[in-house]
């Protein structure tokens, strides 16, 4: 009988373990894209400081979001973290446990900063590496909606994480990069041989180069290999242009009579965004 009960606390503890695995990495993913606040596993910390008054999740889930090196580099926003520590500190005051000095700590250096009218938001690979994108805080800024990532660029490149053979040993170009998700994601995970990322408005082309520079991609000096940024404006580009960015492979969103077909989205979930919007992946045949 013994055995058995060992055998069953061995079980609970393991699954205690992974649960609170899952929550941090829930968190830490969550707070570097800067997802809304209510997405956030709140109630499986709730439960999870009822069985620890000493507060050690708060101190992880503090090294895994504002004293993380990867928020040192890239923070996100001063107002978003601000947010996050007053609801961390909300749920913890609501506890019987000393209080934090870290947390106050990690509140009072951000109440001292300057907001910005850019910020930094991170997306997390299956590999552990981050992808850090400067991003507007605004959705609609300099006249374009480019300057922010949206959800296509996330479920397009889930989609190329799960398919990387489309672009193995390819030079891909991608219509509207905006300010580099699909691309910086395809370039790390999908070996193309060379990726062109290219958009039409100046500032986005301006901060689509810094991103790509900030992830360490290295611009092609006309050997053919690496990657470019190239101003495109689709509807008024010429063949001549076309072919000397000799690519195979065109990854875009497009209506405009051409035949395609409708492919099925990425299964594995890898980005957090809305999962509700209807999004489709459409392979487009000249």
């Amino acid at each position: 009988m013994n055995n058995i009960l060992n055998v069953l606390n061995d079980k609970n503890d393991s699954t205690n373990i992974t649960e609170k695995h899952c929550m941090l990495s829930a968190f830490k993913v969550s707070f570097f894209a800067m997802c809304r606040l209510s997405s956030f596993p709140w109630a499986t910390l709730e439960m999870e400081l009822q069985d620890d008054e000493s507060s050690e999740v708060l101190l992880k889930i503090l090294k895994q979001t504002c004293l993380h090196s990867l928020c040192r580099k890239t923070p996100p926003s001063v107002k978003y973290r601000r947010l996050f520590l007053s609801e961390l500190i909300k749920r913890h005051e609501a506890t019987t446990a000393e209080p934090l000095d870290e947390l106050y700590d990690a509140l009072g250096e951000v109440l001292g900063a300057e907001e910005e009218s850019v910020c930094y938001k991170s997306y997390l690979l299956p590999s552990g590496d981050a992808i850090s994108l400067e991003e507007s805080m605004a959705l609609i800024s300099e006249g374009t909606t480019g300057l922010v990532t949206w959800e296509a660029a996330l479920y397009l490149a889930e989609w190329a994480l799960e398919n990387r053979q489309v672009f193995a040993g390819r030079t891909v170009l991608e219509l509207g990069s905006g300010v580099g998700l699909t691309g910086v994601a395809v370039c790390r995970s999908c070996s193309p041989r060379r990726y062109v990322f290219s958009d039409c408005h100046p500032c986005v082309l301006q901060r689509l180069q810094r991103n790509v520079h900030l992830n360490g991609l290295a611009v092609a000096d006309g050997d053919g290999v690496g990657v470019a940024v190239e101003e495109l404006d689709w509807a008024a580009v010429t063949e001549d242009h076309l072919q000397e960015l000799g690519f195979d492979t065109v990854i875009a969103s497009e209506s405009a009579g051409i035949r395609h077909q409708v492919v099925e989205g990425p299964v594995t979930p890898v980005f957090p965004y809305n999962r509700t919007s209807a999004i489709e992946m459409i392979k487009l045949y000249l």
